[in-house]
């Protein structure tokens, strides 16, 4: 579903990301980890079409910087960005007319009843919290039923019963097919789906690691650890 293929991304002299190469399959979860630094930002907003970069990258085969590709995609910003004066609801009505999507109020009153947004449809995007303001970011990524998402660090700010809903809508979008990538730093949110971790250092992925791999007991923080440390995994 998401190809990226030799990706190299220069801010002037510095390269932040360095030959990537990563697929994203339908109804998988890759996690990108990697210490402050690693490029798992600057790898997310390239394919979310925000940066130009070398190399290439798709969305069900269509270039990510296209139409196509966009409306197939759902990205939730570690940094929410609401329009200040639009209300919660107003917001969810711009995606929907946005993508001329028809009968969306009902996913759109579920999606907020999920959130405990049902009772702030009507508060502006400035008078929200941070924490808020990501739950209507969430709402608004995936209220166009995408087909990949992409999250960067999307529990940060999140209070439990929201963290606990996404991880419920991500069960529930993986069985749907959706294709997601995650970038977090918060390793035991994402132990129960992952599939695929890309462990990310100096801008390069240092180690792509299928569930099926991991042996001898071993988990995803003492893969992330024994990369970004230089600790030997117990075969």
């Amino acid at each position: 579903m998401i190809e990226v293929r030799n990706l190299t991304k220069r801010y002037g002299k510095l390269t932040a990301n360095q030959d990537i190469t990563l697929t994203v399959y339908p109804g998988e979860l890759t996690v990108l980890l990697g210490p402050n630094g690693a490029g798992k930002s600057t790898l997310i907003k390239s394919i979310c079409g925000l940066l130009r970069f070398e190399g290439s990258i798709t969305v069900d085969g269509h270039d990510n910087h296209s139409a196509q590709a966009k409306r197939l995609l759902g990205y939730i910003p570690e940094m929410p960005a609401l329009y200040p004066m639009l209300t919660v609801r107003e917001h969810l009505e711009f995606v929907a007319r946005a993508y001329k999507m028809h009968d969306w109020e009902p996913w759109a009153q579920q999606l907020m009843a999920r959130f405990e947004l049902d009772d702030k449809q009507n508060k502006l995007g400035k008078e929200l919290s941070k924490g808020m303001q990501q739950k209507v970011s969430i709402c608004c990524a995936v209220l166009t039923h995408p087909k990949a998402v992409i999250f960067d660090e999307p529990l940060v700010g999140l209070d439990p019963h929201a963290i606990r809903e996404l991880k419920n809508l991500i069960a529930e979008l993986k069985k749907e097919g959706c294709a997601m990538v995650i970038s977090t730093h918060m390793i035991e949110s994402v132990e129960e789906n992952w599939d695929t971790t890309c462990i990310m250092t100096k801008g390069t992925i240092a180690r792509t690691c299928r569930r099926e791999e991991l042996t001898g007991g071993s988990d995803l923080e003492d893969l992330y650890f024994s990369i970004t440390e230089g600790r030997e995994m117990a075969e």
